[in-house]
């Protein structure tokens, strides 16, 4: 599995990329992002957001779990904003009925590593990490079947390049 690799100088650059990933969405996709608090999963959600012209405010879905952000143009793909930190099993991922939203949605999900992937067979996994003492931020993002590997070839981002 290839995985392609953005260094992300600061937080509107992440912003910035996120938008550009957003771009590449549609209907079916699914999103899992990982990293340690404050690494940007809800930066690069918001880009993300920008990026697919979604209405509403992206914050942290914390408290709340998801939160379902239309397209502000008809035609435009709906993100279903999944934040499973507070999750502890399958069995409580299954109850948010998240199957039935990832067929016509893009469903990104911060903390879902090793949680949601059985929502979908095809997903892109993004491992984000942030610099020591900076805003800096690795992106690592992994395609896991379909065309994401496709995708990424064609996502533009200074600093891109293919990983491990």
């Amino acid at each position: 599995m290839n995985t392609f690799v953005a260094n992300l100088p600061t937080a509107q650059d992440t912003h910035d990329f996120g938008a550009e990933l957003g771009r590449l969405l549609r209907g079916g996709d699914l999103v899992v992002l990982s990293g340690p608090l404050g690494a940007g999963k809800t930066a690069l959600t918001q880009g993300i957001g920008a990026g697919m012209a979604v209405q509403g405010r992206i914050a942290s879905p914390t408290f709340v779990i998801a939160r379902v952000h239309p397209p502000r143009d008809p035609g435009g793909v709906t993100l279903v904003h999944v934040d499973a930190y507070r999750l502890g099993s399958l069995a409580e991922v299954d109850d948010l009925d998240l199957d039935i939203a990832v067929t016509d949605s893009a469903t990104v999900v911060e903390w879902g590593a090793g949680l949601v992937e059985q929502l979908a067979e095809a997903r892109l996994v993004i491992d984000l990490q942030r610099g020591a003492d900076s805003d800096e931020r690795t992106a690592a993002l992994t395609p896991v079947g379909g065309d994401w590997a496709d995708r990424l070839a064609r996502l533009p981002c200074p600093g891109a390049r293919p990983g491990r």
